[in-house]
């Protein structure tokens, strides 16, 4: 069983996210309070309100990531890059490039490793992440991507871009459990509809690296008024 030491530590290992394409600045703001307040590993937003989040997390640990390539992930590489060149621009530590499926369905898997190395040729020392949506990959699709992006150099794999049907804890296990065997020195992240704290721990037990959830604020209060703020009263012994 995964030791989640406190929900400090709870949040350390949650990339809190809002890729909401509808979301007013008032809300966006509540949210980066939240973050700031929790202090999450990053938050994952969109690109319009980088700046804002440089504002308001200015004083805090939590890092700023967005995406490219999302959520369709068929742009060319070239756009992709200019993109990321965009990002980079405005001060973000993480990003979240969508793998193109095109390639997947037609095994160009030179052309998954080509596209990954660039990125982070490109990105240098920040943090890049291979969205790869493995709910609809079958498991030979997974291994020959995740042997791909090890080579490239990338820094995670991630699971999903939120946009898909939320996987079973035994296919996120599964996931894991492939990664970790055909592409050990890469760095998981999940994101599959995590809502509760104690299947963010099943997770992390199941061997990620990070969560990713939109409900991260929700979680590691309701673990902190579960586990660290409920007060037991000892039964009276009775002779």
């Amino acid at each position: 069983m995964y030791r989640i030491k406190n929900s400090k530590h709870l949040a350390s290992l949650i990339n809190y996210t809002n890729l909401n394409n509808m979301i007013s600045e008032a809300e966006m703001r509540e949210f980066l309070n939240e973050a700031s307040e929790l202090n999450f590993n990053s938050v994952i937003i969109n690109p319009s309100y980088i700046p804002l989040a440089k504002e308001i997390l200015a004083d805090s640990d939590v890092k700023i990531g967005s995406v490219i390539g999302f959520p369709l992930g068929f742009e060319s590489t070239k756009a992709k890059l200019s993109e990321a060149s965009a990002l980079l621009e405005i001060g973000v530590d993480e990003i979240d490039a969508v793998i193109n499926l095109n390639y997947v369905k037609d095994e160009k898997y030179d052309l998954i490793e080509k596209e990954a190395r660039e990125l982070k040729e490109l990105i240098g020392d920040k943090t890049l992440k291979i969205i790869i949506e493995s709910k609809i990959l079958e498991d030979d699709q997974k291994v020959n991507i995740v042997q791909r992006l090890e080579k490239a150099g990338v820094d995670y794999v991630k699971t999903s871009t939120g946009f898909l049907t939320p996987n079973h804890i035994y296919e996120i296990v599964n996931d894991i459990n492939i990664f970790q065997k055909y592409a050990p020195k890469l760095k998981i992240e999940i994101y599959d509809g995590i809502n509760i704290w104690k299947m963010a721990n099943q997770v992390l037990t199941g061997g990620a690296d990070l969560i990713a959830t939109n409900n991260g604020y929700e979680i590691v209060n309701k673990y902190k008024e579960l586990r660290e703020n409920t007060q037991i009263k000892p039964k009276p012994i009775t002779l």
